[in-house]
């Protein structure tokens, strides 16, 4: 097992790592729409903090040695879930490659009050 960390993407908010990799794959935990530069939550729309939680997921992935080409599983936690169509839109414009299989749930709060939150399984390059 090992722990993957990157100034890419925001530090984690409590005890938890970015990833850990396990026998080949990389287990991210869920990524929020903090911009890692500013340790600041992205304000707007579900449009704005979804760009920003997959920017968060590629560079957590690309620091296990991976990418969103390899995702093999993801889980997408929505505060609406009439918020689908948006992100579907932004899903699609970062895994139009690979698509991998995907949950998608209505969640009544997510950690800083965001709109999204995601994270995924994927194998190493």
């Amino acid at each position: 097992m090992k722990i993957v960390k990157t100034d890419r993407a925001p530090a984690p908010i409590g005890p938890y790592s970015q990833a850990i990799e396990s026998n080949g794959l990389i287990f991210t935990s869920g990524q929020i729409a903090i911009d890692p530069q500013t340790n600041n939550l992205i304000e707007g729309d579900v449009v704005a903090q979804a760009k920003r939680v997959f920017d968060n997921l590629k560079a957590v992935l690309i620091a296990a040695g991976s990418d969103l080409d390899h995702v093999v599983k993801t889980t997408i936690y929505l505060k609406n879930i009439a918020d689908f169509g948006q992100v579907n839109e932004i899903y699609a414009a970062y895994f139009g490659k690979a698509l991998p299989a995907r949950s998608t749930v209505e969640v009544s709060r997510l950690p800083k009050d965001v709109l999204i939150e995601v994270d995924c399984v994927a194998e190493k390059k």
